[in-house]
C-alpha cells in the first residue's frame, strides 16, 4: 500500500534519527497482483532487501475461499516480477486447513512452490478467529473445514516435502534455504526488544510491552500526550515510551513467555540459561513436567537444548505448553530476575 516515496521517506527517517545497520533485513510483506517492476525496483532502491509474498494457495477456488483478491497467474506474475528485480530474497505463504482443502490440493501446492524455489517459506495452519471473515462464516467441525487428523497430516506432509527439497524446518511453521531465516521473526522469538511504529504498532522495549492506539483520532491524541510529556520534560530523551506507557513483564510472565517464543523454534530453549535466569529449581520442575512428552517422543533434551521432535513434537506444541504452564504460574519467582538479559 506503500508508495516507493512514502517507504523511502519513513527509511530516511529511521536512518536519520536511530541509524540503520548495512547488512540490516529490510522486509516488506506485498500482495500478488498489487505492484508493478517500477514498484519493486524503488522499493528495492529505497534499500528493501527482502520481500514477503502473500501467496496462501494455488489453487483459484481456495484463493477465493479465503477472499484473496489475487489469482493463480497474478502470483506467478509477481514471482516473475521480483526475479526481474533481482530480488533474491523472497519468501512465500501458504495456508493449510482451508475450507475444502484435500491432501492432494496441499501437495500441489506444497510442489508449485518447491519448483518456484523462494529463499524462505512460512507454511501456517488456519486458524478462525473471532470477527474476521472466516470466524463468523465457519465454526470449529464444519465441514467444509479439514478434520484436525486431515490438518495434522498436511502439517507433516509439509515438513516432508519441504525439507527434503533442502528447506530448514528452524520454526514451528516457518522453512529456510541456508543463510535465509527471517531474521525479523528471530527477535521476537528469542525475546529480544523490538520497536514499533504506528497505530495498533506494539513494542518490546526494557522488559514493557506497549501497544499504540488503534484508531486515528485516539492514536494522535496520545501522541500530542506524549509530545507534552518530552516538551515538560516528564519524559526524558532516553527513556522510552514503552517504560512510560507499558506493562512491565514480571518473572514469571518472562520465564512463561521465553518457554512459549522459543519453543516455537526448532533449535528450542537453552536450560543453562534458564535455570541462570530464573533458578534450578525452575529447570527441574520443567523436565518433571514433560516427562510424559519425553516418553512419547514429543520433547527431547539434545546438548541441553530443550526442544520439541520434529513433526510430531510440533503437532502438540500446545499439549506440552499448557503443561509447562500449569506447572510454572504457581511459583515465586524473585525480582531478582525480572530484568530481561
Amino acid at each position: 500500500m506503500l508508495t516507493v516515496d512514502q517507504l523511502a521517506q519513513i527509511l530516511d527517517q529511521l536512518r536519520s534519527h536511530l541509524g540503520i545497520a548495512e547488512t540490516a533485513e529490510i522486509s516488506i510483506e506485498m500482495d500478488p497482483g498489487t505492484f508493478d517492476l517500477a514498484q519493486v525496483r524503488g522499493y528495492r532502491a529505497a534499500g528493501v532487501t527482502r520481500i514477503s509474498l502473500g501467496s496462501q494457495a494455488f489453487q483459484p477456488r481456495l484463493l477465493e475461499a479465503c477472499g484473496r483478491t489475487h489469482g493463480l497467474q497474478d502470483i506467478y506474475e509477481a514471482v516473475d516480477l521480483l526475479r526481474q528485480a533481482e530480488v533474491e530474497n523472497f519468501s512465500l505463504d501458504l495456508i493449510s486447513g482451508l475450507p475444502t482443502q484435500t491432501i492432494a490440493d496441499w501437495q500441489d501446492s506444497l510442489d508449485a512452490v518447491i519448483a518456484i524455489a523462494p529463499t524462505h517459506v512460512s507454511a501456517y495452519d488456519m486458524v478462525l478467529e473471532p470477527n474476521t471473515v472466516f470466524g463468523k462464516r465457519y465454526e470449529p467441525g464444519d465441514k467444509p473445514l479439514p478434520a484436525d487428523e486431515t490438518a495434522a497430516e498436511m502439517y507433516r506432509l509439509a515438513q516432508a516435502s519441504l525439507t527434503a527439497a533442502g528447506y530448514e524446518h528452524y520454526e514451528v511453521s516457518n522453512y529456510a534455504q541456508s543463510g535465509f531465516q527471517c531474521r525479523h521473526n528471530r527477535v521476537y522469538w528469542e525475546m529480544n526488544p523490538y520497536y514499533a511504529f504506528g497505530m495498533g504498532a506494539a513494542s518490546f522495549v526494557d522488559g514493557a510491552r506497549f501497544t499504540r492506539p488503534r484508531t486515528t483520532r485516539s492514536y494522535y491524541e496520545w501522541l500530542a500526550q506524549a509530545k507534552e510529556m518530552l516538551a515538560q520534560q516528564k519524559l526524558s530523551p532516553g527513556q522510552s515510551i514503552e517504560g512510560v506507557f507499558g506493562d512491565r513483564l514480571d518473572a514469571t510472565d518472562q520465564l512463561l513467555e521465553t518457554l512459549m517464543v522459543g519453543m516455537r523454534l526448532s533449535s528450542g530453549v537453552e536450560l543453562g540459561a534458564i535455570a541462570q535466569r530464573f533458578g534450578e529449581e525452575v529447570v527441574e520442575i520443567i523436565m518433571d513436567a514433560i516427562a510424559p512428552f519425553q516418553a512419547n517422543q514429543q520433547v527431547e533434551s539434545v546438548n541441553g537444548q530443550l526442544q520439541f521432535t520434529d513433526p510430531e513434537g510440533f503437532l502438540f506444541s500446545n499439549q506440552v505448553l499448557a503443561t509447562l504452564f500449569d506447572a510454572l504460574e504457581a511459583i515465586e519467582l524473585p525480582d531478582a530476575v525480572s530484568q530481561l538479559g
